[in-house]
């Protein structure tokens, strides 16, 4: 694009970026070493990264990680600048970072290869919430075709937020929340079969409702073959890696109903070829897609549409910057390899590609971050 908006930073007090990690950052540091019994050495650790992070100087990595190398180019130009300069994407992204390698996740020891963000997402695996949503994925096989196509979609946006039961059972497209798009501007890239590329966000509830739109997609010739890609490593907390993706699956095949069908459909997928596993290093990288290299893009590139999940990507997507609501978004994502869909719950500052009388609706309350609005965004190269 020719204008290139400001970045988000987390310096300004007061402004959502500065609350994650003034307001959010220690409660879940809080919740992390309550979940798991690390010892004193590692929540020192962990309260030295909470300081430096809201009150110090970005520091440089000091462990020999498989990734040290990467990260220490995707550092370089921030390491010695104060924390409070550096733009939200790359913040949130080291934050995270240096949260593993604190808990020891990369070292040789009783917390090697141990997910610290694990008690949590099995928690909500196993909510009553869940098992909601779950069970209402029972309704699908009597819906009519474009209602089933209308609820796999409203599901795959609203992951598993508590209305998401009735939209499912009831037929409801839920569009009442949807700031942009609709189930048929999804549904409009698949005019021929191809391969699929699926961006996973979140694990959990909203890992199953991304298997059951994966279920729907190669059920109704939509996709000949679907490749899914989630984090290499623990991430954001919720984000999903390959043992969700995994621990998912094997809850879901347990279910009764619909929804264990779509588990087992999934199972076999997998095991056929007709759906394939990722989990690039790139997906944890504190950049957007711009800067993907060249083998992502090259993949990417070869996808009939590639549907990126949730906030963390669609931030990536069209820039993490403030953007005027209604910079058009085929300009924002034209450096996309490939026809692209943003499903995506509003829950950051950043938007894109909304009309003037939608913003006027919406007004100056909280609707970018409450977690109230989402929208569906398509285009084509």
């Amino acid at each position: 694009m020719e204008f290139e908006a400001p970045l988000i930073t987390i310096g300004e007090p007061g402004s959502f970026a500065w609350k994650v990690f003034h307001e959010r950052h220690p409660a879940m540091l809080e919740q992390v070493c309550s979940a798991t019994p690390y010892g004193a050495e590692v929540r020192d650790e962990l309260a030295e990264l909470l300081s430096e992070t809201t009150t110090g100087v970005v520091a440089p990595l000091d462990d020999q990680a498989p990734d040290h190398g990467r990260w220490a180019a995707w550092t370089a130009d921030w390491v010695g600048r104060p924390w409070r300069e550096t733009p939200f994407l790359w913040a949130e992204s080291y934050f995270f970072r240096r949260l593993l390698a604190a808990v020891g996740y990369f070292e040789p020891g009783p917390w090697c290869g141990v997910d610290p963000f694990a008690p949590m997402k099995l928690a909500e695996l196993r909510s009553a919430a869940t098992a909601e949503t779950l069970k209402a994925f029972d309704a699908l096989p009597g819906l009519t075709g474009d209602e089933r196509d209308a609820a796999v979609v409203q599901a795959a946006v609203w992951g598993n937020q508590a209305d998401l039961a009735f939209q499912l059972s009831t037929g409801v497209s839920g569009a009442a929340g949807l700031v942009a798009g609709g189930s048929q501007e999804f549904w409009s890239l698949f005019d021929t079969a191809g391969p699929v590329h699926l961006v996973a966000d979140n694990a959990a509830g909203e890992l199953a409702a991304d298997l059951a739109l994966i279920d729907h997609l190669l059920t109704t010739g939509r996709a000949d073959r679907v490749v899914l890609h989630v984090k290499p490593t623990p991430y954001y907390v919720s984000d999903a890696t390959p043992a969700d993706v995994l621990g998912v699956l094997r809850h879901l095949v347990e279910l009764p109903g619909e929804v264990g069908a779509i588990g087992q459909r999934i199972w076999e997928g997998l095991r056929h070829g007709r759906i394939e596993l990722r989990a690039h290093p790139f997906f944890c990288a504190p950049v957007d897609y711009r800067a993907m290299p060249d083998d992502l893009r090259n993949e990417l590139a070869s996808a009939a549409v590639t549907i990126l999940k949730g906030d963390l990507n669609y931030r990536r997507l069209v820039g993490d910057r403030y953007w005027p609501a209604t910079t058009p978004f085929a300009e924002a994502v034209s450096h996309f390899p490939s026809p692209v869909a943003a499903l995506r719950v509003l829950k950051s500052e950043v938007v894109v590609g909304l009309d003037e009388a939608t913003i006027a609706d919406l007004g100056e309350g909280p609707w970018r971050t409450s977690g109230s609005h989402a929208l569906i965004q398509t285009t084509r190269p």
